[in-house]
C-alpha cells in the first residue's frame, strides 16, 4: 500500500500518483549514504556513476531504446521543451515550420507558442469529437519547410490514443522528424521503441509510482539536439546538471516494476473504469463520456454531468475524503474550459461540467463502489443548488 494520504481515496493517478514503497527503499541509500556526484572521479563518484547507468539501462531496457538514447530530464514538461526547441534550434537552417495538435499538453503547446513568437511557423491540427487526429491531416499539413511534427500518445485528459505509428511512418516518408509526448502512455500500454517510427519520445517517473523530479527524453540515434540545458555537459553533452542520483534510480527501478505487471493491471483497471461509468450512467442519469470508446487507455474515464461544474463535484468529493480532477493538473485553479475538450466541439458550459477519473496501482474496488455510493448524491445537490 502507498503511504497514507490527505485524501483517504486516490483517483487522480494522470497527475501524479503515489510512490511505491518498493521504490522509495531502492532510492533511500542515494540520499545519505551513497551521495557521490556521479561527475567526480573519487569513489564515492564512481558508486554514484554505476547507479545512474544502472537507471539508464533499466529505462532503455523497458523503452526498447539503448541506453544511449536516453537522456535524463527533470521531468515531462522539460523533456518536451527540450525535444521541441532543442530539434527547432537544430534545424533552423532548413525550415520553421513545425506541425501539432490542438490538443497537446501544456508543455508541448506553450513551448509551441514560444517558437512562434520567435519566428518560427505553427500549424496545429484539429481533432474530431472522440479527441482523435487524423493521420492524413499530418500528410497535408508537412511541406518542404516542415521540420518537426509532434503527437502525444495518450491524451492526459482523456485517455485516447493517438495513432502513433501511422503518423510517424508519414514523418518518415516525408523526412521529417517526430516526436511524441508519451508521458501519459508509459506504464499504461507497452512501448517498444525499437519498433515505433519515433525519432523523440517524453517520459516521466511521477506518473508510473516513481520519484517526482526525474523524466527522460529519447533521442534516436542520429538526431541532432540544440542542448536546453548549458553547463557542465553531463548526459553526454545533451543536458548538463548534476543529476538527481536518487529520483533517477527510483525511476529506473519504477520502470523494471512495470515489466511484470502491466498486462494484468491494464485489465483489472479497465474493469473498474468500466464499472464506475456503467453505474454512474445508470444512477446518476444524464452523463456523458468525453473521449472515444475504444481507442483510450484503461485508466482514465471523463465524465460530463450536464448542469453539474466539475470543479464543484471535485470539491464535494475532497470533502468525502475522494481526490479526482476536472482534467489536466498544470490547469487546476483556472477557470478557463478544457482546451481538449473544446477542441472535441463541446461547448463551454459541457467542458465545464467534466471530471476525469484516473486509477492506478494501489486503486482497490471497494474504492469505485464508495465513489458509485457518493456521487449520485452530489451530483443531485449540485444540480439543485445552482442554476448552470
Amino acid at each position: 500500500m502507498p503511504p497514507d494520504s490527505i485524501s483517504s481515496i486516490y483517483l487522480d493517478y494522470n497527475a501524479t500518483t503515489p510512490l511505491d514503497p518498493r521504490v522509495l527503499e531502492e532510492m533511500t541509500s542515494y540520499f545519505a549514504e551513497n551521495y557521490g556526484n556521479p561527475s567526480s572521479i573519487h569513489s564515492p563518484g564512481s558508486v554514484a556513476r554505476a547507479a545512474v547507468d544502472s537507471a539508464r539501462e533499466r529505462v532503455s531496457d523497458y523503452l526498447g531504446a539503448r541506453p544511449g538514447e536516453i537522456v535524463f530530464t527533470s521531468g515531462g514538461s522539460e523533456s518536451n521543451n527540450f525535444a521541441i526547441k532543442g530539434l527547432a534550434y537544430a534545424l533552423s537552417d532548413r525550415g520553421n515550420h513545425l506541425v501539432t495538435t490542438a490538443v497537446e499538453h501544456a508543455s508541448c503547446l506553450e513551448t509551441f507558442r514560444f517558437l512562434e513568437r520567435s519566428g518560427f511557423e505553427v500549424t496545429y491540427l484539429p481533432v474530431d469529437s472522440f479527441g482523435l487526429v487524423s493521420p492524413d491531416q499530418f500528410r497535408e499539413a508537412i511541406t518542404e519547410r516542415t521540420i518537426l511534427v509532434s503527437c502525444m500518445y495518450v491524451n492526459n485528459e482523456t485517455g485516447v490514443i493517438s495513432p502513433i505509428r501511422d503518423i510517424g511512418e508519414i514523418a518518415r516518408e516525408r523526412g521529417v522528424v517526430f516526436h511524441t509526448d508519451a508521458v501519459q502512455a508509459l506504464g499504461k500500454m507497452e512501448i517498444n521503441l525499437a519498433d515505433l517510427p519515433v525519432d523523440m519520445a517524453s517520459f516521466s517517473s511521477h506518473k508510473i509510482c516513481g520519484p517526482k523530479g526525474a523524466g527522460a527524453l529519447y533521442v534516436r540515434k542520429g538526431i541532432g539536439l540544440e542542448p536546453f540545458v548549458h553547463g557542465g555537459g553531463q548526459e553526454r553533452g545533451k543536458r548538463s546538471g548534476t543529476e538527481n542520483v536518487a529520483a533517477v534510480c527510483g525511476f529506473g527501478y519504477a520502470c523494471e516494476l512495470l515489466c511484470a505487471e502491466l498486462e494484468t493491471e491494464n485489465e483489472r483497471l479497465g474493469k473498474l473504469r468500466d464499472r464506475l461509468f456503467e453505474e454512474l450512467s445508470r444512477r446518476v442519469g444524464d452523463v456523458y463520456l468525453n473521449g472515444h470508446p475504444d481507442a483510450r487507455v484503461s485508466n482514465t474515464l471523463n465524465v460530463g454531468f450536464p448542469g453539474t461544474p466539475g470543479d464543484s463535484v471535485v470539491m464535494n468529493l475532497d470533502t468525502a475524503g475522494v481526490a479526482v480532477s476536472t482534467g489536466s493538473a498544470c490547469s487546476e485553479g483556472n477557470v478557463d474550459p478544457s482546451h481538449v475538450l473544446i477542441a472535441m466541439g463541446l461547448k463551454e458550459q459541457e467542458a465545464l461540467c467534466s471530471v476525469r477519473f484516473s486509477f492506478g496501482r494501489f486503486t482497490r474496488s471497494e474504492e469505485i463502489d464508495r465513489v458509485i455510493e457518493l456521487l449520485p448524491a452530489i451530483v443531485e445537490r449540485i444540480r439543485t443548488l445552482q442554476d448552470f
